[in-house]
């Protein structure tokens, strides 16, 4: 039997695609840029609709709603879902243009920002040339919601540890203020506006916004927006179902800081949502949220969460988290592109990273790509995750990132990281706290501290994880790092032992501390490639003392890795994911003979075939070989 191997989830079962061919009984057009255009229309093409949300309030299961290019100032709000996979409503770009959902509204009128001091105390040398304007917030652009009275989190704030972070960003209001598209900066008092050139701050009322433009323009040769909405495209009501947004353009969302997790695009709770080549850009908080929104709400015996499709999607710039989902079921995110989450520096709400998914089950998470995450996870599993991959992705470049994968507080069943490449992990810490260990102190130490980071995959209090076929490389502490949780117990649950992760043909490269930090020696290692790791790389933290080896020894004494080789070559990724190994102008530092103990490889054609297997996985029965994939150089290569 044939089977497509990119879709098998680690139990061997195939992926759930519940998409079919809808039968559409209906269509209507929207075309905001057509002179004859009215909501009075019968939407037909002839006759279209002005809005898209006159659409959205007569759509019915069957219909596909056109919406021609144009930018749409609202928020969509459908009055009603489909009723199954062949008998959805559909809301997708017609094809002759981007169709621009905008939550912001261009505005004019400006005056000179005048009356406040520009300096902070009495005596201070106020900001030379420094031009300031300012705005009065329309109130008749606001319908319910003004996002300049709203600070960004509001809603559950338990989880915050006030000691450990500035709490500035998190008090910011939610309104933001663009010029050309961009974001100015905002900052919590007026006389920072001297400080800043492209920065904004909002009176204590929310009713009026003072600005400064980079080089101090007028803003009356640009374009000026400001926020009033909080979403793009969202119910009014919860559980609207079976509902497909495609080939939209949705910005400048008003959102807030998670939970709740209200995206620019929202299922609000609905199932069986299809969300496919879709941009979102500059959501102040989330961009597009599947699941149950919040902990705190009730649920049904029956209830259905999850379900849903996010396919080739593009989010840039999300303030907090790219794509957010709790308790969903059965979610494909696949072939998406998320760069720029978490310019907010809001990671200890801990709700921060490109997709942040709690307590997620048979999800397929592929051939996605991460970039220049700041301050949050790539990807975040959040508590009890059940039969879930995540395979074919490239993780890229996490700025100030603790770590590229966070796998959490997991203690049933298997998940599986494989086929990735994860690349470059800055960590997030203060260097000044590193301790200086002069001489050989440090030599004699018996516990490492614990002030570095910068993981590839991190579990805490997770069990049973399989790490397989992937390239993880430059990494400020580590590729794989595991530590048991053991006091987390809800209700009626256990602590989290972190054992049986089974890591198996990966290539681990150039990482700073350690290549793999196993808890314990419950775990297994076999045919993974270390690749210009310097000594002590392999590493077993308890019982104490930890140890910390090199490949003889990680065999001789714990039994991993017979089949796992040493090698002293270079390797590079480029923005596409393509990995290029080529042989390196620099050799190892090492006393007499130490290479030759190590069985050093220097050429990247010499790495010898492997044939580990993950027993547990029903399609690693013959394993995969490493020279395979160094040859193929293409990481995402499972189908």
């Amino acid at each position: 039997m044939n089977r497509n191997l990119s879709s098998l989830l680690p139990d061997g079962r195939e992926f759930d695609f519940w998409e079919k061919e809808t039968v559409w009984t209906r269509e209507l057009h929207v075309a905001a840029n057509d002179p004859s255009a009215s909501d009075d229309n019968d939407g037909s093409a002839a006759a279209p609709f002005r809005t898209i949300g006159r659409a959205a309030a007569v759509a019915e299961p069957g219909t596909r709603v056109l919406i021609h290019a144009g930018v749409y100032r609202e928020c969509v709000k459908p009055a009603r879902g489909g009723t199954d996979p062949e008998h959805m409503i559909s809301y997708e770009a017609f094809g002759d243009g981007d169709p621009v959902i905008s939550a912001s509204e261009e505005v004019t009128e400006f005056i000179p920002s005048e009356g406040w001091n520009m300096m902070r105390f009495p005596g201070m040398a106020p900001a030379e040339d420094a031009r300031v304007w300012e705005y009065d917030l329309d109130p008749d652009l606001f319908r319910g919601y003004n996002p300049f009275c709203a600070v960004n989190i509001l809603h559950d704030r338990l989880f915050i540890e006030y000691d450990k972070t500035d709490m500035t960003t998190y008090l910011n209001r939610r309104g933001c203020v663009f010029c050309d598209g961009k974001p100015l900066k905002q900052v919590p008092l007026y006389y920072l506006l001297g400080q800043q050139e492209g920065s904004y701050w909002v009176e204590a009322n929310g009713q009026k916004v003072h600005f400064r433009l980079e080089d101090d323009g007028d803003p009356r040769d640009h374009r000026i927006e400001v926020t009033v909405r909080e979403q793009c495209f969202a119910p009014d009501k919860p559980f609207l179902n079976y509902i497909r947004v495609k080939g939209l353009v949705c910005e400048h969302a008003a959102t807030g800081a998670p939970v709740p997790q209200r995206g620019a695009i929202s299922a609000y709770r609905g199932h069986h949502w299809v969300i496919e080549d879709c941009t979102v850009y500059w959501s102040n908080g989330v961009g597009i949220d599947v699941g149950n929104e919040c902990w705190h709400h009730t649920h049904r015996p029956d209830e259905v969460i999850g379900y849903s499709v996010i396919r080739n999607c593009t989010i840039q710039d999300a303030g907090v988290c790219g794509i957010a989902g709790m308790f969903a079921e059965r979610l494909l995110i696949e072939g998406n592109e998320i760069e720029g989450t978490g310019w907010q520096k809001m990671e200890l709400s801990w709700e921060a990273g490109a997709i942040k998914l709690h307590n997620s089950v048979d999800a397929l998470i592929r051939n996605n790509v991460f970039r220049n995450t700041f301050r949050a996870d790539h990807l975040w599993l959040d508590c009890g995750n059940i039969n879930n991959r995540i395979t074919g992705n490239l993780f890229l470049h996490g700025i100030e990132q603790r770590e590229a994968i966070f796998i959490e507080c997991t203690r049933d069943g298997v998940n599986l990281i494989d086929n990735n490449i994860i690349w470059d992990v800055e960590g997030r810490f203060d260097p000044a706290k590193v301790p200086v260990e002069p001489g050989s102190s440090g030599w004699y130490k018996l516990r490492e501290h614990d002030v570095v980071n910068g993981y590839g995959i991190y579990g805490e209090g997770t069990d049973r994880l399989r790490i397989v076929h992937n390239l993880i490389g430059r990494c400020r502490h580590s590729g794989y790092y595991l530590k048991p949780v053991p006091f987390r117990m809800h209700g009626m649950e256990r602590g989290g032992t972190s054992r049986d992760a089974r890591i198996i043909n990966n290539i681990f490269y150039d990482c700073g501390e350690a290549a793999i930090v196993f808890p314990t020696r419950d775990n297994t290692a076999e045919g993974n490639l270390y690749v210009k790791m310097q000594g002590g790389y392999l590493r077993v933290m308890y019982p104490e003392p930890e140890v910390c080896l090199n490949l003889p020894a990680w065999q001789e004494f714990c039994g991993f890795d017979r089949e796992g080789q040493n090698a002293w070559f270079d390797i590079d990724v480029d923005e596409d994911g393509k990995a290029a190994f080529r042989p390196a102008a620099d050799r190892p530092f090492g006393f007499r003979g130490e290479t030759e103990r190590l069985k050093m490889i220097f050429d990247p054609d010499q790495v010898q075939q492997v044939r580990a297997a993950v027993e547990d996985l029903p399609w690693e029965k013959d394993g995969r070989v490493l020279p395979g994939l160094i040859q193929n150089s293409e990481f995402r290569m499972m189908n």
